[in-house]
């Protein structure tokens, strides 16, 4: 399969400092639509023999150079070879054209990833697993649900994205008329689009940000807009995704089978998120007459708010020990 031309950056410019711990190296590997993912990849130092291997990505408008980036060195750090990518369409990936989003697509990007790291000579095919991170902590259940080759996955700090295109925040626009009204605003715009020549984007994060913000626009605003987590190839810190980029969500629900899931799953979420619902939903679902709900977890982190899950929030909120154990466990 012919991979597509990537420009990488090989200078070290993540979101966190790197670790002596640890080899590093960019790297690149195809889905299954002819799409080209960079990643970045991560092996201990010193380590010899075949290892257990995690994916990672997330969150939903973020790049490797964030907060999954850090998940993964943090892990490698830990014993486990492991791969950060970005998702088709944004950061150093592929795809054209650029910063859209498909539940398909991406759930796919997850499992390329899994046959990256099953075909690598220092990977164990049968020690894999996956994080996903916000908006791929979901995208990482659906590909859970299918992808019998992963042995355990975690979501943290979890969105579902079709639920929140579908229902609005909170399901606060849950109804047949307000699905109406977002698919006629999104159908206009792709005419408008057309004419245009380009995509419009819907923007990022806002900025300025508005004093009377609702806490979780605060939220995201001190994560992607600051030191502590701007970069320039974030959708998020940037011009954001194309306003008709989800559009498809809004009738793909991406759970349906969660319930299903054989293999070890762990939810980890901050009681103060206000995205918290997400996973206490999806664990309720997950392990409802359930043959399979031995091995299912929802670990909820007390004052942590949702970006607290993507690089500690200077408190540490990562249970970091917690995922160590929890890979330990069900791929060793």
């Amino acid at each position: 399969m012919k991979l597509e031309a990537l420009k990488l950056t090989q200078e070290w410019d993540k979101t966190f400092p790197k670790s002596d711990k640890v080899e590093h190296s960019k790297v690149t590997f195809c889905n299954r639509y002819g799409i080209t993912l960079a990643a970045d990849l991560y092996i201990p130092r010193g380590a010899a023999g075949k290892l257990p291997a995690i994916a990672v990505s997330g969150p939903f408008g973020a790049v490797k150079e964030q907060c999954s980036g850090l998940y993964a060195q943090t892990m490698a750090e830990r014993g486990f070879v492991t791969l950060a990518f970005d998702p088709s369409f944004t950061g150093e990936s592929g795809g054209n054209v650029r910063y859209m989003a498909s539940s398909d697509i991406n759930t796919e990007d997850f499992m390329a990833a899994v046959d990256f790291l099953s075909l690598h000579e220092r990977v164990d095919p049968e020690r894999i697993g996956i994080i996903g991170i916000c908006g791929w902590g979901g995208m990482a259940l659906n590909a859970a649900a299918l992808d019998t080759r992963v042995k355990a996955t975690v979501a943290a700090t979890m969105y579902d994205m079709t639920r929140v295109n579908a229902k609005g925040y909170f399901d606060s626009a849950d109804s047949e008329e307000a699905r109406y009204q977002a698919k006629a605003a999104m159908c206009a715009q792709r005419l408008a689009d057309l004419k245009a020549g380009e995509y419009k984007l819907g923007g990022g994060v806002v900025d300025p940000l508005p004093e009377d913000a609702p806490f979780f626009v605060k939220d995201y605003y001190d994560y992607y807009k600051t030191p502590r987590g701007y970069h320039a190839r974030s959708l998020n810190s940037n011009g954001g995704w194309n306003v008709i980029g989800c559009e498809s969500f809004i009738n793909q629900p991406i759970l349906r089978y969660s319930n299903e899931i054989r293999s070890a799953v762990l939810l980890i979420h901050g009681d103060k998120a206000h995205s918290c619902y997400f996973s206490r939903d999806a664990y309720a679902d997950m392990v409802r007459d359930s043959k399979y709900a031995d091995n299912k977890e929802l670990m909820i982190i007390p004052g942590a708010v949702h970006t607290d899950l993507y690089d500690g929030g200077g408190k540490d909120a990562i249970p970091f020990d917690k995922l160590q154990s929890f890979f330990t466990t069900y791929l060793c």
